[in-house]
């Protein structure tokens, strides 16, 4: 009988490190990271569960003739901010993964 009190208590412990990782995740999705391109020409802001929420263009970088510019900046500056949620996620989730190789979890 003795292994179910310790199978309990880490039965309790899996409970705890579950809550806090549903905390830890729903803080993620309230931060907000920006990405820039063009020397600050295009700003993106997406949340910390990567949902881009914001694209700022400044008017200046606008120019009919030459639209692929643009669309590379908007790229730029997306991927970068989606970079920046990944680590943001990497360093916040990873108290919970130390040691474990869980393709695909987070």
């Amino acid at each position: 009988m003795r292994g179910m009190g310790n199978m309990q208590g880490m039965m309790k412990q899996m409970q705890k490190m579950q809550k806090k990782m549903a905390e830890a995740q729903e803080k993620l999705g309230e931060e907000r990271l920006e990405g820039t391109a063009g020397g600050g020409m295009v700003k993106v802001t997406v949340s910390g569960d990567k949902e881009v929420l914001e694209v700022v263009i400044n008017p200046d970088v606008v120019d009919p003739e030459d639209v692929e510019i643009l669309q590379d900046l908007v790229v730029i500056a997306t991927n970068e901010a989606m970079k920046k949620a990944d680590e943001l996620t990497n360093s916040t989730m990873g108290q919970f993964t130390k040691g474990l190789n869980l393709p695909g979890m987070f």
